[in-house]
């Protein structure tokens, strides 16, 4: 294998990388923000007619029908927490990443394809499929984000980051305009609602699959593929790598800080992504906002839009006054943002205030996971990259891990929505708390010296 010249800043890699984002973003906004929450849900009602409870049953447990997805979150999570650092190391070790990238990419792509198949009486198969799904989408994401220190030097990965981010809610939100039209007019077209939305959901598969093949077309594989030593796998090896890692996390307390507060804050921006759908579709009498489909669509589809601005603005931000204070700034509009949905939006007015909250939403919402990636960026050192952002992938966008939890167990508890969002300020005023302990030049140091001892 012929190793590809190594290079940073180049426009046209950076826009392939890009792409990859443009293309698996699909899946965040089609599938995990709009039409599988409430489609799920509904079809888990219907099964669950069948007991006098109200519950559906999986394997004889009772589930509430509105809290099923966020358990498939929350699984498919838990999950990322045992693999996704296995499979970082192993890449690390391997050299591999675009190779692995490839793999997941494409297994994703096709659960999500095939979710066009979950009906009535396969409604338990759209949760596992997403579990797969979500699963590959996590960890094809971390091979992806390790490739930002490649591509872009320290100076630019902020406006890199950004960029990518921005792409994501361009391509993302383009094929969520396709699909509200489509299920705008579906009826018109003689096509069944239900099967509308089974059509969407298989779009943002295909998306995926087909804009993939840019991103491999321009993203260059770094090194030379790495030879097993005698009498190892490349299971035993990512257990001996992860293993030295635990062995060292030490050498990096601010970096470990981060990853903390990083936890903690985007639990809450990913659980809030993941069952506003739910939350906003849901009858008034179980906290909801009993928003119509189209309605609720049309504004995602809005914050899509807004966000690609808000990306951008938050890249110029973070120049301007610091990428962790540009964090904060957004930090402290997400609390108010969660603060407000849990009091307000009850009136006859509740479409507009939630259109109103949705803009403030889009404006932070690319921008906080952009800077923080780029950020992270600063603070890992070189050669380990995958490893370290397998750790980050646990809680990045559409896998967070115990929001969704919290939230399903608090409305199946509790009997209403409402309550699920109160339990979300947490994750936001502990962000805060944490995140300005970190010491940002030092986790820099520590990386560049660990690289210095390295070589």
């Amino acid at each position: 294998m012929t190793i590809e010249r190594s290079t940073t800043n180049d426009k046209r890699e950076i826009f392939g990388w890009a792409m990859y984002d443009w293309a698996n973003s699909a899946f965040s906004t089609t599938v995990g923000t709009v039409f599988l929450g409430p489609y799920i849900a509904a079809l888990a009602a219907t099964a669950a007619k069948a007991h006098p409870d109200g519950l559906a049953r999986i394997l004889g447990i009772a589930i509430a029908p509105d809290s099923f997805l966020p358990y498939c979150v929350s699984l498919s999570v838990g999950l990322q927490v045992f693999f996704l650092p296995i499979l970082g190391a192993i890449a690390d070790y391997s050299r591999q990443r675009k190779r692995m990238m490839q793999i997941f990419a494409f297994t994703g792509a096709i659960a999500t394809i095939a979710l066009f198949f979950v009906v009535d009486a396969t409604w338990w198969l759209g949760g596992l499929l997403f579990i797969i799904a979500n699963l590959t989408f996590g960890a094809a994401i971390v091979f992806y984000n390790a490739y930002l220190p490649d591509i872009a030097s320290e100076e630019e990965r902020d406006r890199v980051s950004s960029y990518g981010w921005a792409l994501g809610y361009l391509g993302g939100g383009l094929l969520l305009a396709l699909n509200l039209a489509f299920y705008q007019f579906s009826d018109k077209l003689g096509v069944p609602s239900g099967l509308a939305v089974r059509i969407n959901l298989a779009s943002a598969g295909i998306w995926w699959f087909g804009f993939s093949f840019i991103t491999w077309q321009r993203l260059r594989s770094r090194h030379t593929a790495k030879p097993l030593p005698r009498g190892e796998t490349y299971i035993s090896v990512g257990f001996k790598q992860l293993g030295k890692t635990f062995r060292e996390i030490k050498r990096f307390p601010e970096t470990i800080k981060f990853l903390v507060a990083y936890f903690l804050y985007n639990d809450g921006i990913q659980t809030v992504i993941a069952v506003s759908s739910t939350f906003a579709a849901a009858p008034l009498i179980r906290g909801g906002l009993e928003l119509p489909l189209e309605i609720l669509t049309g504004i995602i589809l809005m914050i899509q839009f807004v966000a690609f601005v808000g990306a951008l603005l938050w890249g110029k931000l973070a120049g301007w006054i610091g990428a962790k204070r540009s964090i904060l700034v957004s930090l402290v509009i997400w609390t108010a943002v969660v603060i407000y949905a849990y009091g307000g939006l009850k009136g006859e007015s509740r479409v507009t205030e939630f259109f109103i909250l949705g803009i403030f939403i889009a404006l932070v919402l690319g921008g906080s996971q952009a800077i923080s990636r780029s950020l992270f960026a600063q603070m890992i050192p070189k050669g380990r990259e995958a490893e370290f952002y397998s750790f980050y992938e646990v809680s990045e966008r559409g896998t967070s891990w115990t929001g969704p939890l919290i939230f399903g167990l608090a409305n199946q508890l509790f009997g209403s929505l409402r309550y699920g969002i109160l339990a979300l300020i947490f994750y936001f005023i502990a962000g805060l708390i944490v995140l300005p302990l970190v010491n940002v030049q030092k986790a820099m140091d520590d990386a560049k010296s660990y690289k210095s001892a390295e070589q």
